[in-house]
């Protein structure tokens, strides 16, 4: 694809009621409706009205009650994902559904299973993001004393991710057939048994869905650690990443896109798109003033219990106004490494103090915050779009439905005059719209490379 026919794709990553800690406090921000399937169908409908290629849930499977105070200052409910995006199957046409499911808490037979039902309730529209637990306290919600360690999530994960693969092929793209007179529903020569027996998993299988409508629904993943690079490049269609600068996110991205050929892959099958935490005014003013309102409504145990989640590292015995302590060494952090990182580096790089870190990243949580106009805003998205940093963006509104409505009424359009952004959905599947390849069935190869060889 040559460099003008490349488009900017754009996720819509809906943490309710707001990216920003403090957002259900802004005087916007619907804060009751955070469970409310009117209120996602709203925000929904404006991320399909602006054209964007997916909505994208998180997830997490506890509560940390590490913070007792910061409990009753931050939002610690939202639906469970998939459930959630079924219902939103129904009232939206085009734009894809992502939902995130953990490979450490889950079974694979299950996540096969949900994911192609959702991709045949949309109509072609599912994406999984795959995901390791980072969170030590999910564990005690699943019979578990202790919190896998950092090295055997990822080896289960990968093991995870190709039985779920596995289980989607079961059935080849032409097995039913629906013959009526020769009653015949489906075509029993094309249905394959998995029979996987690995470290982590036994499935037998087959899933009992028919092949997802896009062959399998797009996987994403965001983990920049090392072996989280190798898995996607591997496996992923997707990364969604978290970059302070241009010159990181630009080795990354040629870091992840340089390991693809190994895999027999080109760098078209794989999209980077680092998160971005925009705070938009009509004018440079307007957002500056946004911001220092999410400043001063951070409570400051919120504040210090979620920088404290994100470095796996509990600051609230330090002096709110002080330098980061010494931190553990990389390798005995049991929690996510690269985040844990990245945080590390900007204080350090900044000289921020506890309390300055935690403003900082009380909305971007380690991804890139930009503020200004909306011509300003689509400034920073196209320097990094052309200068080879990124291939789309997850977009993280500060605090909803204002935010992201800001972004698809005076961002888009301003991206959609400069050429780099579509005006319609051109595709029917997300696939199709994020431009990746529908993957062949593995028999349908076989049968080619066996016809080649004659």
């Amino acid at each position: 694809m040559s460099t003008r026919d490349r488009q900017i794709r754009l996720g819509a990553f809906l943490m309710t009621p707001g990216h920003h800690v403090a957002a259900w406090r802004y005087p916007d921000t619907e804060a009751s409706e955070v469970l409310s399937l009117k209120f996602y169908k709203k925000l929904a409908l404006t991320a399909e009205r602006g054209k964007f290629d997916m909505l994208f849930l998180a997830d997490g499977l506890a509560v940390s009650e590490n913070f007792p105070e910061a409990i009753a200052q931050t939002v610690t409910v939202r639906p469970e994902p998939l459930t959630l995006l079924s219902a939103l199957s129904a009232v939206t046409e085009h734009v894809g559904l992502a939902a995130t499911v953990s490979t450490t808490y889950n079974e694979p037979f299950h996540v096969a299973r949900k994911f192609a039902s959702l991709d045949y309730l949309s109509e072609g529209r599912a994406a999984w993001n795959v995901v390791t637990s980072a969170n030590s306290a999910e564990a005690l919600n699943f019979n578990k004393d202790e919190h896998l360690l950092h090295s055997l999530r990822y080896e289960r994960a990968e093991e995870f991710l190709n039985v779920v693969t596995g289980l989607w092929d079961s059935w080849e793209d032409d097995a039913f057939v629906f013959d009526k007179a020769g009653a015949t529903f489906g075509d029993r020569s094309k249905l394959h048994t998995l029979n996987h027996k690995g470290k982590w998993f036994s499935v037998r299988g087959p899933l009992n869905v028919a092949r997802p409508i896009q062959g399998h629904p797009v996987v994403i993943q965001a983990g920049s650690s090392e072996p989280g690079k190798e898995l996607a490049a591997r496996t992923a269609d997707v990364i969604f990443t978290a970059w302070q600068t241009i010159e990181e996110a630009q080795l990354f991205y040629s870091n992840v896109k340089g390991r693809l050929a190994k895999y027999g892959r080109s760098p078209d099958d794989l999209k980077i798109m680092p998160g971005i935490f925009p705070i938009i005014g009509r004018t440079e003013a307007e957002a500056y003033e946004k911001k220092a309102l999410l400043e001063e409504l951070i409570p400051q145990e919120a504040g210090i219990s979620l920088l404290s989640n994100l470095i796996s590292f509990d600051l609230s015995p330090y002096p709110v106004d002080g330098r980061l302590p010494n931190l553990p060494e990389l390798e005995q952090i049991n929690g996510g490494k690269s985040r844990f990182t990245l945080l590390k580096d900007l204080a350090e790089r900044e000289g921020l103090t506890i309390r300055k870190l935690y403003q900082r990243i009380a909305g971007a949580r380690g991804h890139r915050e930009i503020l200004g106009t909306p011509v300003q805003i689509a400034d920073q998205l196209e320097e990094w779009f052309t200068q080879g940093a990124a291939d789309g963006f997850n977009i993280m509104p500060p605090y909803l439905p204002g935010g992201l409505e800001d972004f698809v009424d005076l961002v888009v359009p301003e991206l959609q005059r400069r050429g780099l952004f579509r005006t319609e959905y051109t595709g029917k599947t997300l696939r199709e719209n994020l431009g990746l390849k529908r993957p062949a069935h593995p028999h349908s190869l076989k049968q080619t490379v066996s016809l080649s060889a004659k």
